[in-house]
């Protein structure tokens, strides 16, 4: 199975905010990013079927796209950053806060995630994902989704799950 793996386009967010699973809005560029974003997707149409996301950062790139009715599956969703969400980094004042700097893979954000718990709940989606009978996939999701479902695949180690961010409305197939 071909899948195909599209990050939203940049977010209207501050630099250095978490906003993971809360639904932020979109750069008032979007349309120009969706154009290049649906321009180079377009080499790899049709696809069997098309999921996305639930956030509606995901959902408007799938349907600017032409996937109004993609799937929502809230198992590709970004990661859970708990009580630190739409905090930034630099104003966290959470103890645990250097615990999962030090250790993100396995330290969850308080009343949050750790990069690992995402893994395992992105590995369950793309384990039953690989049951189904398609041949192409198409997935509009998050950067640390792509980076999992990477992982998955055997293109890059959990270690440097960061250091090779796919960018906003980029694509990645495994």
């Amino acid at each position: 199975m071909e899948i195909i793996l599209i990050r939203h386009t940049s977010v209207n967010v501050p630099k250095g905010t978490c906003y993971g699973q809360t639904d932020v809005p979109l750069n008032p560029t979007f349309e120009q990013e969706a154009a290049v974003t649906l321009e180079k997707l377009n080499a790899y149409a049709p696809f069997d079927q098309v999921y996305t996301s639930p956030l509606s950062r995901c959902n408007r790139l799938a349907t600017y796209c032409g996937y109004p009715d993609a799937i929502r599956d809230p198992r590709i969703m970004e990661l859970n950053f708990g009580d630190w969400e739409m905090q930034r980094f630099d104003e966290i004042i959470d103890p645990r806060l250097q615990e999962w700097f030090d250790d993100y893979l396995n330290v969850p954000v308080t009343n949050g995630e750790s990069f690992c718990m995402q893994y395992k709940r992105v590995a369950d989606f793309l384990d039953e994902l690989k049951a189904k009978p398609y041949q192409k996939v198409a997935i509009f999701t998050h950067g640390g989704v792509l980076a999992c479902a990477q992982i998955y695949a055997g293109l890059i180690e959990f270690e440097n799950a960061f250091t090779s961010l796919v960018p906003y409305g980029g694509i990645v197939k495994i």
